[in-house]
């Protein structure tokens, strides 16, 4: 099978390596002098060194050419350039079934990226989101990974998993997309939270414990915004939150880590050269939350250290020193 995978950040590389061992993929990228660097080295030396791409990987920056012949489309991009990338996608011909890979909402309106693609390719549209714990380089490399896809067409899921699924990567099909991806936003802010506790060296259990609450805050509000509580406890949910507060390799989580030593928000994202979804899920997410009525103080406390780095222990303060309560 052809795929297409369009964006050709380290997500989108290392997603395009991993499916070229038993596909033909080509990788779209904006930039010609990216696909020409590509194809001469056979390396994305900018966002993910050191992995070479199979042969059967090719390159370009015409969303026609790389959609020409192929059977599925999976869209690699922020979820910022998610809607933009779609309108190329429809430009440039015939819509085939499209994957979506970011974790995020849309800047400005708050928006999941289901309700962006239903809003761009409409409400039928063959569509489904694919999260779970998974750096980059790691799927790159093949080593073991597992992933949720969820879709609300049963057959679609059943047939795209088994698409994507391998030895290595193995997908678990689902039907909440709203909880996989609340998920796979939320998780981002919680990492910056992780981070800061880290940098402020408060310690293991002071992380555990962040992780449980950030847990539950996810859950409050997908379960408001429509999600299945159980979503969360599976790979989208617990899964991904716990590789992304725990994991060095999460840049969300190197940003929590760069705040609480003191560092501005803006050196920290020209210095880490690579997109921190958290950064803008967070301030999306604090209005939203308060739209919804649901409670969310780890959330508050990292839109305040964004705001404000000099904040960190401030915030972190702030947590420690809430009113007891029973759990829930």
């Amino acid at each position: 099978m052809k795929i297409a995978v369009l964006g050709a950040g380290a997500w989108g590389s290392a997603v395009a390596i991993n499916l070229a061992h038993r596909h033909t993929v080509a990788l779209w990228a904006r930039s010609s002098q990216q696909c020409t660097a590509m194809q001469a080295a056979r390396e994305n030396a900018r966002y993910l060194p050191g992995q070479q791409f199979p042969a059967s990987v090719s390159f370009t920056d015409d969303v026609r050419l790389a959609i020409d012949g192929a059977q599925l489309v999976l869209l690699a991009v922020t979820s910022a350039g998610l809607r933009e990338t779609v309108r190329r996608l429809i430009a440039a011909g015939p819509i085939r079934p499209v994957i979506w890979l970011c974790k995020g909402f849309e800047p400005g309106h708050a928006k999941l990226p289901h309700q962006v693609c239903a809003e761009e390719l409409g409400e039928s549209a063959l569509c489904a989101v694919l999260s779970g714990p998974s750096f980059a380089q790691e799927v790159a490399r093949g080593l073991p990974t597992a992933a949720t896809l969820a879709s609300s067409s049963p057959d679609f899921v059943r047939d795209a998993a088994r698409t994507l699924h391998s030895p290595s990567f193995r997908v678990y099909s689902s039907d909440d997309v709203i909880g996989v991806e609340v998920a796979g936003a939320v998780k981002n802010v919680m990492a910056i939270a992780a981070g800061i506790s880290d940098g402020l060296k408060y310690g293991y259990n002071a992380r555990a414990a962040l992780i449980t609450r950030g847990l539950a805050e996810i859950t409050r509000l997908g379960v408001a915004l429509g999600g299945r509580a159980e979503t969360f406890m599976g790979l989208a949910g617990a899964g991904d939150l716990i590789l992304t507060c725990t994991g060095d390799l999460s840049r969300n989580r190197q940003v929590g880590l760069r705040l609480a030593r003191g560092q501005p928000l803006d050196a920290i994202l020209a210095e880490l050269g690579h997109v921190a979804e958290g950064v803008g899920t967070a301030r999306e997410l604090h209005r939203m939350a308060d739209s919804v009525g649901v409670e969310m103080p780890i959330t508050r406390a990292v839109c305040r250290v964004l705001g404000d780095h000099r904040q960190a222990r401030a915030a972190a303060d702030e947590l420690l020193q809430r009113e007891p309560r029973a759990e829930r």
